[in-house]
């Protein structure tokens, strides 16, 4: 760098030398063009003399200028391309020189920036190292909660997977069981079936059971406010209702829930459309011939207390639902028999009345002892009352004979005895204090 910068400036300063140079030749150039068009010029005019005797002096004159002119201009024109060949000469030189310290330039340039690009390379790579191992400490310090994080997160999963192998050993071992406990009540459920479609006896007692658990959630308890399998003899026969529910004013109700469920089983395992409409119209029809069965037992001539009317007991919302969609009028036939259709859901609605009026009763009941022992416990405030009005006049004569009796003691024995301490008669005791009478008589309220 230090060869080529002062190279560079002689370069520049030979450039700014030669310029004048130049400006010169060209400055000769542009004389000499005018010289040869007024030469011919003066050619031109040389004719015109030749023609003008008087202008042939003038134009001789001219001619010798004009030769002296071009004999100047030739010695000027043999200096400038002397010139000007030195001047190419020299601009070849510096061309060629030029060159030379391009090339020198190129190469040591080439060299300088190979060096300046390997200590670049080296001083980067050493700042790049410690920057990575700056780096690297830094990422780590910014890591080392992450790592921490990571690992705990792993040692809880590995928590969760043993504690899923586990749970899902349990949730096997439950969802195994579950299976076996549906199996089970899916046999239960069949048997179920089977007995309600094949054992009237164990339909009626599926039938007895709905009705006990309808009426004992609304509180009503059985051998108290209901009987179930009540039996009495009649003319006709022996009649067992299924059960009776007491009201508190001494009526009860009669009910019954002995209904066949068969075409509905049979409907609802049917899978042709039609066949299930014959089966749904079987049961609406075993329906009507059982409220026509309950209407000819007379339940309201056998039991006094009973209304004019019983109760048919059907175990289930849908039961009656799918009669009634067959035969709108199932419920005013069995009105006009004096049945009255229940539900679990009408049934819950009269036991809960049912139940609600015992408890009016109950409080009636309790409301009417609350009185006799208010009625007993006046007379017997009154007894007390008299006694003690006569303890209070007992009192006031005890006081009345105490306050006599002071009286008398202070008059007739005190003053005597004061007597022995104006004798000075020595006494050990104290003196004799009077003794004080009762003012406070007891309080007797007259009225009643």
């Amino acid at each position: 760098m230090t060869v080529v910068l002062p190279f560079i400036a002689f370069l520049v300063g030979l450039l700014f030398a030669a310029l004048p140079l130049l400006f010169f030749i060209r400055q000769q150039k542009e004389e000499l063009n005018r010289w040869q068009k007024q030469a011919v010029e003066w050619a031109k005019t040389e004719e015109q003399a030749k023609r003008i005797p008087a202008l042939e002096q003038a134009a001789e004159s001219w001619r010798e200028k004009a030769s002296q002119l071009m004999a100047e201009q030739a010695a000027n024109k043999r200096g400038e391309e002397e010139r000007e060949k030195a001047y190419r000469q020299q601009i070849e030189q510096l061309k060629a020189t030029e060159e030379a310290l391009s090339q020198k330039f190129d190469s040591l340039a080439a060299k300088t920036l190979e060096k300046a690009h390997g200590q670049f390379l080296e001083q980067a790579q050493m700042r790049f190292s410690k920057s990575e191992r700056e780096g690297e400490a830094k990422l780590e310090l910014l890591l080392q909660p992450v790592k921490d994080s990571l690992k705990r997160y792993e040692e809880s999963v590995k928590q969760a997977e043993q504690l899923r192998q586990t749970e899902y050993g349990s949730l096997t071992a439950l969802v195994t069981t579950m299976r076996e406990g549906q199996e089970a009540v899916k046999n239960e459920a069949s048997k179920l079936v089977n007995a309600l479609r094949t054992a009237p006896k164990a339909r009626g007692c599926w039938g007895e059971q709905q009705l006990r658990n309808v009426l004992e959630s609304c509180g009503l308890s059985e051998y108290v406010d209901f009987e179930t399998e009540v039996s009495i003899n009649t003319e006709k026969g022996r009649l067992r209702p299924d059960a009776i529910i007491r009201i508190p004013n001494g009526s009860i109700l009669v009910v019954d829930s002995k209904v066949s469920l068969n075409a509905y089983q049979d409907a609802y395992d049917a899978v042709d459309e039609d066949q299930r409409k014959l089966y749904l119209q079987s049961h609406s029809k075993a329906i009507k011939n059982h409220i026509d069965g309950l209407s000819q037992k007379n339940y309201w001539d056998q039991f006094k207390e009973a209304p004019d009317y019983v109760i048919m007991f059907i175990p289930g919302e849908h039961f009656l639902s799918a009669a009634l969609e067959q035969d709108h009028n199932l419920w005013e036939y069995a009105f006009q028999k004096r049945v009255l259709l229940a539900t679990p859901t009408n049934l819950i609605a009269i036991a809960r009345t049912v139940a609600a009026v015992w408890r009016q009763e109950d409080i009636a009941h309790n409301a009417r002892k609350i009185g006799e022992l208010g009625k007993e416990l006046y007379e017997r405030i009154t007894k007390v009352d008299t006694h003690m009005r006569a303890l209070g006049n007992s009192l006031e004569n005890s006081v009345k004979n105490y306050n006599r009796f002071v009286g008398s003691f202070e008059s007739r024995v005190l003053v005597t005895a004061r007597k022995f301490r104006e004798l000075n008669i020595e006494t050990k005791e104290q003196d004799i204090k009077e003794l004080p009478t009762l003012e406070i008589m007891p309080r007797v309220d007259d009225k009643d």
